[in-house]
């Protein structure tokens, strides 16, 4: 998959954090894209869905272009909370993507939309309750992981995940310095330098043999590789 330079990867993100040791939030393993290859990020904009998709329209009118739309659905199987007039609405108002704790229907024209949706599936119902009256609920959680406003939302092949605003700019800094660092190994090995010459691995094993307590991350890091966090 393609990432542009301002989004890396999730994986590396995620290393990115762990390396600073900074939490990070994973969305569901159950959410997938309708349509791979479409590798999105932007500031939450959550919403939680009670039946009615007026709280969408809402949330899209108030939402900066690049928002991603976050929709609490609470993973119900038994109805899809969005079809292609809210996704083709949110991509008119210029949101970068949805992610949906629940299931979409309209699956053809959401690929002909292109704008990328995460959710848990088709499914070809609508909703059949009878929404509350109040304001609506500008807030999502995803089978436990909340997500808020201050979120930063990355999303991927590999899954989608929120990064709150603390140390987000040093985890993207440094998640962009692991893609280069991987990139330029790959590149390597295209052209017949194996992963463990450009580690020095042989290295590694003779000096681990004289002090077991050395750790391949330890001799990673002295090397400035990104293989390992």
């Amino acid at each position: 998959m393609e990432h542009s330079p301002n989004q890396p990867p999730t994986a590396a993100v995620a290393d990115a954090a762990l390396r600073l040791r900074v939490p990070v939030r994973l969305a569901p393993v159950t959410l997938l894209p309708v349509t791979s290859g479409a590798a999105f990020s932007g500031m939450a904009q959550p919403v939680t869905h009670l039946g009615s998709v007026d709280v969408f329209l809402d949330a899209i009118d108030d939402a900066a272009p690049g928002s991603v739309l976050v929709i609490d659905n609470g993973g119900r199987d038994d109805e899809a909370c969005v079809g292609d007039l809210v996704v083709l609405e949110a991509k008119l108002a210029g949101l970068a993507g949805l992610v949906v704790w629940g299931r979409h229907r309209d699956t053809a024209q959401l690929r002909q939309i292109g704008l990328p949706v995460y959710s848990r599936g088709a499914c070809p119902l609508g909703p059949l309750r009878v929404p509350p009256a109040g304001r609506p609920m500008r807030s999502a959680v995803l089978d436990g992981v909340p997500v808020t406003a201050e979120d930063l939302v990355v999303a991927d092949d590999d899954g989608v995940l929120f990064v709150g605003p603390e140390r987000r700019d040093e985890i993207l800094k440094l998640a962009a310095g692991i893609l280069q660092t991987e990139s330029r190994q790959a590149d390597r090995m295209a052209a017949g330098a194996s992963l463990r010459e450009q580690l020095d691995f042989a290295g590694y094993r003779r000096r681990q043999a004289q002090d077991p307590q050395l750790t391949l991350r330890q001799h990673l890091l002295e090397l400035g590789s990104a293989i390992e966090v």
